[in-house]
């Protein structure tokens, strides 16, 4: 049995999306509660039944490097997406659960840029990001996070 080297991160910041027009800027949590089968309570997109709908992910790292080759302005809560993570790579997570603070999700596909996430930001963030877009996943065991806490991959 190889030793596979399990991923360690940490979350950086947590944005819902407000039930209010499409394209309104997300807000962002001290503390997020993820609901076992659904997401983020209050988030708009929790609840819809759909795998891989439940919460997003998207590594600070990804967001970073896209500014530094394109020179385009991109904070985290422009990408439309829940979590921001340090550390990890999160397109590794397909296929697997990971502990977020006490919460375990389970790593769904990748989230591609889309049309939508440019027209809310800037020309050149959908190309920019390819590849770097997040992560869908579902809540396996819900709890209460918080930026700060540990992002842990699982065995198995």
């Amino acid at each position: 049995m190889g030793m596979v080297e399990l991923q360690n991160g940490t979350v950086e910041a947590i944005h819902v999306h407000p039930e209010a027009p499409r394209g309104a800027p997300m807000v962002a949590l001290d503390e997020a509660i993820l609901e076992t089968g659904t997401g983020i309570r209050g988030d708009r997109y929790a609840g819809l039944g759909i795998p891989g709908s439940h919460i997003t992910f998207i590594a600070a790292e990804g967001i970073e490097g896209m500014v530094a080759r394109t020179g385009i302005p991109l904070n985290a809560a422009e990408t439309r997406r829940n979590v921001l993570t340090r550390g990890v790579d999160v397109n590794a997570l397909v296929g697997r659960r990971f502990r977020v603070g006490e919460a375990i999700c389970l790593g769904v596909k990748p989230c591609t840029p889309c049309d939508h996430l440019e027209s809310v930001t800037r020309p050149g963030v959908r190309s920019g990001l390819s590849g770097a877009g997040g992560l869908r996943a579902d809540v396996l065991v819900g709890a209460t996070i918080r930026p700060g806490d540990a992002i842990e991959e699982l065995e198995g």
